[in-house]
């Protein structure tokens, strides 16, 4: 819901301090007064002496002056007594108000110059369920985001929107963003990730809807290959060849490595051509590492000739044929993209046992399957040498380009039940290049998608500036839980969350005459300091169309399902105990 309103408020709660000092002036002689009125008039009551005592506290004096009225030592003791009770009272008053700002923080004030509870209306539990029973999920308010600190209400992201999260280690990201969201899942649900706790806080919830699927190729949470998926699978034509490359291209690409314009090409178009013979050749993923260690193999040029794809069997053909010192960097870089294919850890988790798929008796994960159950897939894998990134990267596109053969055939075009997908470390764990160009696109096919990022550079990092902006723009709602110190982007936070005005109070004195002047200049409600110190608890909302919010996040641990959570991460942990990794002291991401 948008606001006529702007975000130029004055400061609220600001006075003139010579106001403030009037106030109390007041305050406590209108206390005197009050308690000196009752304590008469209880003690006139006691005694009945006198005249009738009036019911005007103004006719009083004046019948105390003309002697009318008797301030008598009872009285005195009386009024004592009801200005010592209104102390008291206050005292307790002040202190029940200083328990109830206990729970605020240093920023909470800001709360005050953005979105108030109307502004929030349309994320707001009533209106959520509401647009939910319209997308067909009934009952079911969408992703939980947190709790708007002005009205106290839960906000959520709907059905139909993309998320992205920013938030630095160690402010709760995990317990009151990703596991969250993955309760709200009203369907199947994929969440990446590079740490056992999400699976482990949410496995046996999630297991009670549907089959909890972990692909878990660098024993992130050393769950045996009990189950496999072919990255194959998905290539149909040198157009989802060329796109399985470049998830191979980017996933292995260290963050500070710029590469060669020319090999990293040459290498893609390389492994493109060789992707797409294994599979036209239906062939096991790791054939093309083995083509890709004797340039002088020619046999998948034949394979791709008899497929119809002349041109591509050129280029593979004329790869090899050139110059050695060409040949042998061209090859090379295809060897580094696919090099995650050699680790004989991982390649358990994408090929058949014993090589022959109709013998293997594992179940084989099929995309189009998955999107039609209630089932979950938890992809993980960790940075650094030897990481499965590719493989989770291409797996999680396999799964959401199978939602959208789904929602293509389905009323409107969009998921009757959504698919949630959850890139917790979408930097690290899922570099989905053309992620930006999706990102709208994917939330109005049902398949809303929450992208988390340890900061904006990380993004920048995969995307690209322009890329990392286009995806920051498309989001419906971009949650900030702090824990960044890049001082640019912060400043561009701090401008979208926008400025209030500020009054300077001067007051000066000239001939006995005192005046006192005020004077307005615009302030950040938020500066840079202030979001890189941003408290745990609390984070920043910029919804589609809504002026900015403060929110504060609501862990799981406050949540209904917090026992059996407590009780999956309690038995995780025993089965840790229990059964040690199986390789003790190895690196996660080596490869064997």
């Amino acid at each position: 819901m948008s606001s006529d309103r702007t975000n130029r408020r004055a400061e609220p709660g600001r006075a003139n301090p010579g106001t403030i000092i009037a106030t109390w002036a007041i305050g406590i002689a209108a206390g005197l007064l009050a308690s000196a009125w009752a304590g008469l008039a209880a003690a006139h009551a006691l005694t009945g002496e006198g005249a009738a005592l009036p019911a005007d506290p103004l006719a009083v004096a004046i019948a105390l002056k003309k002697g009318e009225v008797s301030w008598t030592p009872l009285a005195v003791v009386l009024a004592v007594a009801v200005a010592a009770l209104l102390t008291a009272v206050t005292v307790v008053v002040a202190r029940a108000i200083r328990r109830l700002g206990r729970g605020r923080t240093r920023v909470d004030r800001s709360a005050r110059y953005l979105a108030s509870a109307s502004d929030l209306e349309e994320l707001r539990e009533r209106a959520s369920l509401a647009k939910a029973a319209r997308l067909g999920v009934p009952g079911r308010p969408g992703l939980p985001l947190g709790r708007d600190l002005r009205s106290g209400g839960m906000v959520y992201a709907s059905w139909e929107d993309v998320v992205v999260g920013i938030a630095g280690p160690r402010v709760g990201k995990t317990t009151s963003l990703v596991v969250p969201a993955i309760l709200a899942a009203p369907g199947a649900l994929i969440t990446t990730s590079n740490k056992p706790d999400v699976v482990h806080a949410t496995r046996d919830l999630r297991a009670g809807v549907g089959t909890a699927w972990v692909f878990d190729p660098q024993q992130v949470v050393d769950e045996e290959p009990t189950w496999w998926w072919d990255p194959l699978s998905s290539v149909t034509d040198d157009t989802s060849a060329a796109k399985l490359a470049g998830h191979f291209a980017a996933g292995s690409r260290e963050p500070d490595d710029r590469g060669d314009a020319f090999f990293d090409a040459a290498g893609k178009d390389l492994l493109t051509g060789l992707l797409l013979a294994a599979a036209l050749d239906h062939r096991p993923i790791t054939d093309v590492l083995g083509w890709l260690t004797d340039p002088d193999e020619r046999e998948m040029v034949a394979v791709l000739r008899r497929g119809g794809y002349p041109l591509i069997a050129d280029d593979v053909e004329s790869a090899s044929r050139t110059s050695p010192r060409q040949r042998d960097g061209v090859y090379a870089t295809a060897r580094k993209m696919a090099s995650c294919v050699r680790s004989s850890r991982i390649n358990r988790w994408i090929t058949p046992a014993g090589g022959d798929a109709a013998a293997d008796p594992r179940p084989r994960l099929d995309p189009d399957a998955f999107v039609r159950s209630t089932d979950t897939l938890y992809s993980l894998s960790v940075e650094g040498e030897g990481t499965a990134a590719p493989l989770v990267t291409a797996l999680t596109v396999a799964i959401v380009e199978a939602a959208e053969r789904l929602a293509r055939t389905q009323p409107g075009g969009r998921l009757s039940t959504p698919l949630v997908c959850v890139l917790d470390e979408a930097a690290n764990v899922c570099r989905w290049k053309e992620l930006p160009d999706l990102y709208s696109h994917l939330g109005s096919r049902g398949i809303p998608v929450m992208s988390i990022f340890q900061s904006y550079a990380q993004g920048v990092d995969v995307f690209g500036r322009e890329g990392m902006r286009k995806l920051f723009s498309a989001a419906n709602e971009v949650v900030y839980l702090g824990g960044v110190k890049e001082a640019e982007w912060l400043r561009e936070l701090s401008e979208l969350i926008g400025d209030y005005d500020h009054e300077t109070v001067s007051s000066s004195t000239t001939r006995g005459v005192r005046s006192t002047s005020v004077q307005n200049d615009r302030r950040r409600i938020l500066d840079t300091a202030e979001l890189a110190e941003l408290p745990r608890g609390r984070a920043v909302l910029l919804a589609s169309g809504v002026r900015a919010s403060m929110i504060a996040t609501v862990p799981w641990m406050d949540g209904p399902e917090a026992a059996v959570i407590r009780a999956s991460l309690a038995a995780a942990e025993a089965r840790a105990v229990a059964s040690p990794a199986a390789v003790p002291g190895a690196s996660p991401g080596a490869a064997s």
